[in-house]
């Protein structure tokens, strides 16, 4: 089953960046997402790689999922990345451009101790969304919109037509797995109502939570990735309801007009259990 852990939000920071390494000791991310690919500048790689090996060896980043985007095999830099990365203080790789599961049984074969996670970013890759899933060391799968796009060649919409196929093939793959996947990042990361409304789409497609480019996005993408309170006073109702209906010798319940069954109720001790995640990390 997929873990209650949150990861409403995942945050990219360059792991060239001091500066940033530090701030995101403090910001209210559910998952980091050190990243050495896209965000780091070839004549800095192997510098951010040496930075990020010593600050996750010593940093504290409490409770956050530590993840590392690792540049992809087929780049002069990716074999020396998974290497370093031995043995580190880290829950997961993040694996660029998978399009195949060979490409997830090359990265497994250099480092067989930390669960592996997906970029969903490619063409191919929606096809083969099912057998990614499936292998045997993936954790989750993180979409990768905006490289999909540019093999698409599609437009940008604010309704992500474009987008949907891939979204939904890749997120059927990580459900029937029990993996945890979350939706590809919002650009324009100073259009609060913009982020608001795609985070509320990706939420209701059934996403895990959302990548992220900038902090100022954090506070939209935990609220919409959350149980709202009247998803968990209304869980909580519909257990309540069903108990009693079987302790009656029923085996449904009615809530607010709405037959409750079993399917219904393990939704609901899911919504439970997502928002008392949520509150012990935020005590924490």
């Amino acid at each position: 089953m997929t873990t209650t852990r949150p990861y409403r939000s995942a945050l990219y920071i360059p792991g060239s960046k001091e500066r940033a390494l530090e701030k995101a000791k403090t910001l209210a991310a559910d998952a980091i997402i050190f990243d050495l690919e896209d965000a780091v500048a070839p004549d800095e790689k192997a510098a951010a790689r040496a930075l990020l090996v010593e600050t996750l060896a010593t940093a504290d980043y409490g409770n956050r999922t530590r993840i590392v985007r690792v540049n992809g095999l087929d780049t002069e830099w990716g074999a020396d990345d998974i290497a370093a990365f031995k043995g580190a203080k880290i829950d997961a790789l993040l694996i660029p451009k998978v399009s195949s599961a060979k490409d997830l049984d090359a990265v497994a074969a250099l480092i067989p101790d930390v669960p592996l996670w997906a970029m969903m970013e490619t063409a191919l890759g929606m096809l083969n969304a099912a057998q990614i899933a499936a292998h045997p060391r993936l954790a989750g799968m993180v979409m990768g919109t905006n490289d999909l796009a540019k093999e698409l060649n599609s437009r940008f919409r604010a309704d992500r037509l474009p987008m949907q196929v891939g979204l939904g093939l890749c997120l059927l793959a990580a459900k029937a797995q029990g993996l945890t996947i979350v939706d590809g990042v919002y650009n324009a990361f100073k259009d609060e109502d913009g982020l608001r409304i795609e985070c509320e789409q990706g939420r209701d497609m059934g996403f895990d939570g959302k990548t992220l480019i900038h902090p100022a996005q954090l506070d939209i993408a935990n609220q919409a990735f959350a149980p709202s309170d009247a998803e968990v006073e209304t869980a909580q109702r519909q257990i309540d309801a069903f108990n009693a209906a079987k302790a009656a010798g029923q085996g449904v319940a009615v809530v607010d007009g709405k037959i409750v069954e079993n399917l219904h109720i393990v939704t609901a001790e899911a919504t439970l259990a997502k928002a008392a995640a949520i509150k012990a990390m935020s005590q924490t």
